[in-house]
């Protein structure tokens, strides 16, 4: 078992304490607290928790708590749809009861249901972290609703009352990133900033569960009571756990992606950044051509595989300094078809497939590895290949310095129409224009810095006997003949 940091033991200590300090007044004699209102709430939060881990027909068991939140000892943030599967329920207890006693919803859930090891640490992180932002939540409602905030809501009070609904909402949203903030920088160790990025940043879910917790409340304080509240609240649950599946199912996809990129990472040490920054690439010049959705989760996913054939080429040539000889540059140029083989049949690779099969072909046909020309070539290959040649130039390699952003635009333009889609060009120096490029600075092991951490000496194109990631020669380079690039290959 993981040790807990001490600062992470110390963080949620102080949270627990908070916690009791904010539940304590509902325990205390003469408290009116409405225990059957809580009991109702309580319960339905367990079901409700017990129903998110089970698995939907035709998709995988996901091991983990339903909520997936973030807790001492290793996890991350809580995601947004998984979370929020649960959190009508938990808000329509901050707008039915005092904040003391809506802080008590969710604790015997929490405290019953699974959790990894630590499972104690787990369960009582996952408890006091929703207990105190649903006690946030209904403060904030208490004091933005005013009189509406005790009593039965009638037609005449909406639309007035989901100002208070959204602001409890965003209160509730706010305090849990808060607070697994802090649990990703005293657990896991992460910088603030990188903390911060992952977390969920999507608010108008929120604000919708907020809406969700209204309703349920006006109808329980209605003539038709709690169990119509509760059969209203069972379908939204319902509905939070299948998107929850499907979030578990995208999240073990990228999973599998980073386990693909660190295996070619380990064979070939600046392919694995290189592959990355790729895939940024990609998105940027998607995004200008309109594509969104699937289509440019798969344009990232083809930008980052592209290069994962190279687990079957001999590391020796991946790595070698001096030039390739015609058989070891026939062998490297298999690794589209390689990678191609190796994410065949995984369904939501597809589209980035084709890319990743065709991703060196040219314009002008005289691309590797079956000299497709002009639309022959796949719309993900055009762009990735695109994506590929400018992280290339603008990278440095054992081989050469990385080349000013400008010239290698000006490079891309020059063999638009030629080499590349100039529709693909045209896109990705938009993006440019707009966002700029700031690709993170590469380890000298990666980068191939000679010893005192200087970069090495350019060297000219045919003597280094290999060429830019960018294709069959690389942008600008002119070919002796049909297939062999300059004496270069692609790594």
């Amino acid at each position: 078992m993981r040790v807990v940091p001490r600062g992470a033991r110390a963080y949620l200590f102080c949270a627990t304490l908070a916690a009791a300090v904010s539940a304590a007044p509902a325990l205390l004699p003469g408290a009116r607290t409405p225990w059957g209102t809580v009991a109702l709430l309580s319960a339905l939060y367990a079901l409700c928790g017990r129903l998110a881990r089970l698995p939907l027909p035709g998709f995988p068991r996901f091991p983990g708590d339903a909520d997936g939140t973030a807790a001492p000892g290793g996890a991350g943030a809580a995601p947004a749809s998984a979370a929020g599967s649960l959190a009508p329920v938990l808000l329509a207890g901050a707008f039915l009861l005092p904040p003391a006693a809506a802080a008590l919803v969710a604790v015997p859930g929490a405290l019953t249901g699974p959790a990894p090891r630590p499972v104690w640490l787990r369960r009582l992180w996952h408890a006091v972290r929703l207990s105190l932002a649903t006690c946030a939540a209904a403060h904030v409602h208490a004091r933005t609703a005013g009189d509406a905030a005790g009593r039965a809501l009638g037609p005449g009070d909406f639309p007035e009352a989901l100002l208070p609904a959204a602001a409890a909402a965003g209160a509730y949203w706010l305090l849990l990133a808060l607070l697994d903030w802090g649990i990703l920088v005293t657990a896991e160790g992460l910088t603030a900033r990188d903390a911060r990025r992952g977390l969920p940043r999507a608010l108008p879910p929120q604000l919708l569960h907020g809406l969700a917790g209204l309703l349920a409340a006006a109808l329980w304080r209605s003539p038709y009571g709690p169990v119509t509240a509760v059969s209203a609240l069972l379908p939204l649950c319902v509905s939070g756990w299948v998107f929850a599946q499907y979030h578990r199912e995208h999240t073990a996809h990228r999973a599998a992606i980073r386990a693909l990129v660190q295996a070619v990472g380990i064979k070939d040490h600046y392919t694995r950044g290189h592959s990355e920054r790729v895939g940024r690439a990609s998105v940027l010049i998607a995004r200008e051509l309109g594509m969104a959705g699937h289509r440019l989760e798969a344009l990232r996913f083809a930008g980052v595989l592209h290069d994962i054939g190279k687990i079957g080429v001999p590391t020796r040539l991946l790595r070698k300094d001096g030039p390739l000889t015609p058989e070891e540059r026939r062998l490297i140029e298999l690794h589209p078809e390689y990678g191609h083989e190796m994410v065949r049949g995984i369904a939501f690779l597809e589209e980035a497939r084709a890319a990743i099969l065709h991703h060196h072909e040219r314009l002008d046909g005289r691309g590797y590895p079956y000299g497709l020309s002009g639309d022959g070539i796949p719309e993900s290959a055009r762009v990735v290949a695109v994506a590929d040649a400018f992280d290339a130039m603008t990278s440095t390699r054992s081989y050469r310095r990385a080349r000013p952003v400008t010239e290698a635009v000006a490079e891309l333009r020059r063999c638009a129409g030629s080499q590349f889609d100039p529709r693909m060009v045209r896109a990705l120096c938009r993006a440019l224009d707009r966002h700029g490029w700031h690709p993170a600075a590469a380890a000298p092991a990666e980068a191939g810095s000679e010893p005192g951490g200087n970069p090495p000496a350019p060297r000219e194109a045919g003597a280094a006997g290999r060429t830019d990631a960018s294709g069959p020669g690389g942008p600008g380079e002119r070919r002796p003949s049909g297939r062999g690039p300059h004496g270069r290959v692609a790594r």
